[in-house]
């Protein structure tokens, strides 16, 4: 049973997240002023906070079970560095495939000097609302990894999500190691929206 405590943290996760939708949706002309509340209503009633994200590949090895796995991922309105951080498992657009979605690693943030391990490249530092991802299998060439590397800065506003959970098998199954921050930030979301089965449901072995 989810503890009260627990539930006034989601509900608070919830009613930011719907707040931020129905502002965004205001300010892009979708809705007018009268509409907001009903907007944000909606949202923290009718909406969840995450959702199943299938993941194939070698790139996140590691994390994701190697070849396969389904991620629970918690939706992200506004990715800045008050709601990502260093060390997280992201969901974002793929910067080279607008309708194809990577799960890469979130190795640095704005204002963080990039240095290369290659002498002839020059340090820079990374322009505010952007970020470097990398992928966490080591054995990858940059090129075999298809992350900054080889792409170079993505956009925060292009992260939808972050990785909390991971179902390899129906028996091999456990929460994302993200930052200490997320991982706590989370943790009532895992509590009240984790349904391990409906993840075994939805696998694609």
């Amino acid at each position: 049973m989810v503890a009260i405590s627990t539930w006034v943290r989601y509900l608070c996760h919830k009613l930011e997240y719907s707040a931020y939708l129905s502002w965004k949706s205001y300010k892009g002309g979708l809705i007018t002023d009268g509409q907001v509340g009903d907007a944000m209503w909606r949202h923290l009633f009718q909406g969840r906070l995450t959702y199943l994200h299938w993941h194939k590949g070698e790139e996140m090895a590691s994390t994701a079970g190697g070849l396969m796995g389904t991620l629970l991922v918690r939706k992200i309105a506004h990715a800045d560095p008050t709601h990502v951080f260093v060390g997280d498992v992201l969901v974002l657009k793929d910067p080279e495939q607008s309708n194809n979605y990577l799960v890469r690693r979130l190795a640095a943030i704005e204002g963080y000097e990039m240095v290369s391990t290659d002498s002839k490249d020059e340090p820079f530092v990374l322009e505010s609302g952007k970020c470097w991802v990398l992928a966490d299998n080591k054995d990858l060439k940059p090129k075999e990894a298809h992350d900054s590397r080889t792409f170079g800065p993505v956009f925060m506003n292009d992260v939808v999500g972050r990785a909390i959970y991971c179902l390899r098998t129906a028996v091999d199954h456990g929460p994302v190691q993200n930052s200490y921050y997320s991982m706590q930030k989370d943790s009532p979301v895992l509590e009240v929206e984790l349904d391990v089965d409906e993840m075994a449901r939805n696998h694609k072995a």
